[in-house]
């Protein structure tokens, strides 16, 4: 057979198989403070994004946080389909409503309200809008109080500790309230009964109790306060609710204490505020707000919605957020019951106890907490070494390790220490990796070479914060 020469057909365009680093954007300068005037592909600004993000720290080492660094894969999952739901748009989306209700009944009743009464509570972003939500109401309740009995409201103060989340201070400045504050101890990180009554008047509009502090992870004496608040009520007519903030430990005391009294079993606690994404194991932000009865909320600070469609009651800082949380929560207490958060909480307990057991047999720290009610580990550094605590979290930190140092509130401010917080994550082998990564840097830091930063007495003052997250003016504008 004879064939001929024929003519080809046009070329196609040439076909480049490249990485995503080979792309002329990883040439270019970012784009940081400027929007910039063309885009990229999505490829390409994924990368980048993901490329900054390796400078953050590893959230399985992250032990200065309380929030929850990991979930389930189902849960994971349930998440991100909800990304898009808006949380706040009921008649939109009205059975994530139910499901919020489910919720509230549930945290109700973990919190031994009466069943003769009605509880009332929301979602919030977390707690810190919780508490603010929750002294609100009970500011206005002082407010109506004073009011109907012809007495001057201008005048409002909260007592509360020293070693409340700054939250507190917060409302305090935000809402016009007078912040009395029991100062601590250096042998004492809780306040007591007997200081809280010397500072309450008749314009206390609240008692703020902390179930698991943020500087020592330790308990206020919300029984001793509840009787004392009784006492002063029948003595002087003063009618002082508590405030419980049970961010922390409102999810765990229930299931490793529960016969401890904190909670609605006091008729002195009107609210509490707890953290979903602490130790509800969920991933941030969520928190809730729960009152023993409807009454105890001020209806006046609830306002009614009809321009989403129906009619809907909203009691909020916000508006719009993400419903995905929510939804999230209710996965985590049918998943697990009640059962599933004792047998996790008290894994918990045990290896923080486990791993301040390690950290105290080292001989060179004085445990100030051990995990005795909370996973929360606080140590110093025994007097007479010649580095500080500063020192220690720095070099743990090239390890990959996040332990916050800092020192107490007044009256307590000479006494520096880390802290530990202990997740669902951070399991028996890593308590021993961390002790082994503690004594290391202790022996290097003794030997004096530290990687030329300078140990010994000049290096106890705290570094300082560079970049903070107050925002910094740049040349194209502010972050």
């Amino acid at each position: 057979m004879l064939s001929k020469k024929v003519k080809p057909k046009a070329k196609a365009a040439a076909t480049t198989i490249a990485s995503t680093y080979s792309e002329r954007y990883f040439a270019q300068d970012v784009p940081k403070h400027e929007m910039p005037e063309n885009g990229m592909p999505s490829e390409a600004a994924g990368q980048i994004v993901r490329d900054e993000l390796n400078l953050d720290g590893n959230p399985a080492l992250n032990l200065a946080g309380f929030v929850t660094t990991w979930m389930e894969r189902e849960a994971q999952q349930l998440v991100t389909e909800n990304l898009a739901r808006n949380f706040i748009d009921h008649d939109e989306y009205p059975q994530t409503e139910v499901i919020h209700e489910y919720c509230v009944n549930m945290l109700a009743r973990l919190f031994n309200a009466p069943e003769e009464k009605t509880a009332i509570g929301t979602s919030t972003i977390g707690s810190s809008e919780a508490i603010m939500l929750g002294l609100m109401s009970a500011k206005w309740q002082w407010k109506k109080r004073r009011q109907a009995a012809g007495k001057p409201i201008d005048r409002p103060n909260i007592v509360m500790g020293a070693e409340v989340h700054t939250c507190w201070d917060k409302f305090a400045r935000y809402f016009e309230v007078e912040p009395r504050i029991v100062p601590m101890a250096r042998d004492r990180y809780a306040m007591t009964a007997d200081e809280v009554e010397a500072l309450l008047d008749e314009n206390t509009i609240c008692v703020g109790a902390v179930l698991g502090t943020t500087f020592t992870g330790q308990i206020d004496p919300v029984r001793e306060l509840s009787e004392m608040l009784d006492a002063v009520h029948e003595k002087k007519g003063w009618d002082i609710p508590i405030h419980v903030d049970a961010a922390s430990g409102g999810f765990i005391t229930p299931f490793t204490e529960p016969d401890l009294e904190w909670d609605f079993r006091l008729p002195r606690v009107k609210s509490i505020n707890v953290s979903g994404h602490k130790y509800g194991l969920v991933y941030p932000g969520l928190g809730w707000l729960i009152f023993r009865d409807e009454s105890d909320l001020a209806a006046d600070l609830v306002f009614k919605v009809n321009y989403l469609g129906g009619e809907m009651d909203t009691y909020t800082l916000n508006f719009s957020r993400g419903g995905s949380t929510v939804l999230a929560q209710y996965y985590n207490l049918i998943r697990l019951g009640k059962s599933g958060y004792r047998q996790i909480m008290t894994n918990i307990m045990e290896n923080a106890r486990w791993l301040a057991k390690l950290l105290s047999d080292s001989g060179r720290f004085e445990m100030l907490n051990s995990g005795e009610q909370m996973p929360v580990i606080v140590f110093r550094l025994k007097d007479g070494a010649a580095f500080s605590v500063y020192d220690v979290s720095h070099k743990l930190r090239e390890r990959g390790w996040i332990v916050p140092a800092y020192t107490m509130p007044p009256n307590a401010e000479d006494v520096a220490v880390l802290r530990v917080v202990v997740k669902e994550n951070f399991s028996r082998d890593m308590a021993e990796m961390l002790a082994a990564d503690v004594e290391e840097a202790c022996v290097v830091l003794e030997a004096g070479h530290d990687g030329g930063r300078a140990v010994g007495a000049g290096a106890a003052v705290a570094p300082a914060t560079v970049a903070s997250m107050v925002g910094k003016k740049h040349r194209h504008g502010v972050c």
